[in-house]
């Protein structure tokens, strides 16, 4: 079902270290009129920035050159600054924490990311 959520405007952080993937989200996003604020491809690069950025929603890779993202998720749900996963590994691919925040299965379509962030935006 497609949502009805307005996404003009809603300020977004990405972490995701494949550049391909990473341009494809952010033109996405653009078109559903987001802002993309800041992207990061590496954990502590995300960590290093995240603190300091004003933004409404992140998109996480689990996975980011081999190092898990759950320093990052730990630091936004610490601050409740709401975010959502993006992996091909599946739900079960999360830590146990954060095993109820919405996932966004990759690959993905434009309509799947709308979805996912009117979940997020919403809860």
């Amino acid at each position: 079902m497609e949502s009805d959520l307005s996404l003009a405007g809603t300020r977004v952080f990405i972490v995701e270290d494949e550049a391909l993937i990473l341009d494809t989200l952010q033109d996405m996003l653009e078109d559903l009129g987001c802002e993309v604020v800041e992207s990061a491809t590496r954990v502590g690069e995300a960590l290093a920035k995240a603190p300091a950025l004003s933004f409404d929603v992140a998109v996480l890779d689990v996975n980011v050159a081999g190092e898990r993202i759950d320093p990052v998720a730990d630091l936004l749900a610490n601050r409740g600054v709401p975010f959502l996963f993006s992996t091909g590994y599946g739900r079960s691919s999360l830590a146990a924490a954060h095993r109820e925040r919405v996932v966004l299965t990759k690959p993905y379509r434009k309509s799947d990311l709308k979805v996912a962030l009117a979940a997020v935006l919403s809860r």
